[in-house]
């Protein structure tokens, strides 16, 4: 029987379309089997540390939701950088290695040459937490609230300094966020090598300002060495729930040291959903948020979509900074 050039194409068609349909499902049907096995997690700071403790508090809690363990390589270096880096520069996208990721990621890009593309060599998973910030001052200064660094700094423009743990920093970078949304304040910055010479030099009266980290500042504000004049945040912190929030003027000043998830690029959509509702569940977990308050972090809770969406918002933000201040990384 002879088969017509009008059959072999329908046989072709018919062949192509059923090879597509199954190209289509292959990754519903790996989304269905996953998790199978361990998921790493990439946590990029030393064991022992603060940010260390909240994400094996959050693993742990997801773990129990997942099914699978979650296993912990701390790969610290880069200001949170190298972690992450490598996962999107080495692992497969396919769920069994993802990474915490802070905002420095996005934030070094801006001041310096990077290895890294945070726009493109990432899946942006969830957005999970971050440590509130708040402007804190020497006792003896005469500033009781922000209003009245403002009106200081407008009529001596210069005097007023602050301190940070480096160029590039949080510190830094959202001390001139504030001053600049004030009208742009003139400030002089003083930057310090880590985080306890400059408490100690507020608290000393040598400098006047630091925006600093709420859970490494609240010790000594509780001893009377230091004063928080008010948060940088939309909520209040379990630490210290009666301070102000700035945010009730100016809703834009809402900053804070976040962290969420990512895989490497390609991670298909149902996977990054799968984990984002584990590690969201894990974030209502009772013993994780109580680790969280501990910690001075609040909970974000993000999904995907969400979270790109905020990163792209969060850098617009920090690029303005950046370009006006011209500043560069250490």
């Amino acid at each position: 029987m002879r088969t017509s050039r009008r059959q072999l194409l329908q046989c072709s068609i018919a062949l192509t379309l059923a090879a597509a349909s199954m190209l289509w499902m292959a990754p519903a049907a790996v989304a269905q089997d996953y998790p199978s096995r361990p998921v790493t997690l990439i946590i990029p700071w030393p064991p022992g540390g603060a940010t260390d403790i909240a994400m094996r508090a959050i693993a742990d809690a997801a773990a129990r939701h997942l099914g699978q363990p979650i296993v912990i390589d701390n790969k610290p270096g880069g200001s949170g950088a190298v972690g992450p880096a490598t996962m999107a520069a080495s692992a497969k996208p396919d769920g069994y290695t993802i990474s915490q990721i802070p905002i420095t990621i996005f934030r070094l890009p801006l001041m310096q040459q990077t290895s890294w593309d945070p726009e493109k060599d990432f899946s942006y998973i969830v957005h999970l937490t971050g440590y509130t910030f708040g402007v804190t001052t020497n006792v003896d200064t005469p500033f009781k609230k922000w209003q009245d660094v403002i009106d200081y700094a407008k009529a001596n423009p210069g005097k007023v300094t602050y301190a940070s743990t480096g160029l590039g920093s949080t510190n830094q970078l959202g001390a001139e966020f504030l001053a600049a949304e004030a009208g742009g304040l003139k400030l002089t910055h003083v930057p310090y090598r880590g985080g306890a010479p400059a408490i100690a030099d507020v608290a000393a009266g040598n400098v006047d300002l630091f925006f600093a980290n709420v859970s490494e500042i609240m010790g000594m504000a509780r001893g009377g060495k230091v004063r928080v004049l008010a948060l940088a945040s939309s909520r209040p912190t379990a630490l210290a729930p009666e301070l102000p929030l700035l945010t009730k003027d100016i809703p834009a000043l809402d900053i804070n040291n976040w962290f969420g998830l990512v895989g490497p690029a390609g991670l298909p959509a149902d996977i990054k959903d799968s984990l984002a509702k584990l590690f969201l569940a894990a974030m209502a977990d009772p013993a994780n948020k109580e680790t969280l308050d501990k910690q001075g972090l609040i909970a974000l809770g993000q999904g995907p979509q969400a979270f790109a969406a905020y990163i792209k918002q969060d850098r617009e933000r920090w690029a303005k900074v950046v370009k006006q201040g011209n500043i560069k990384a250490e």
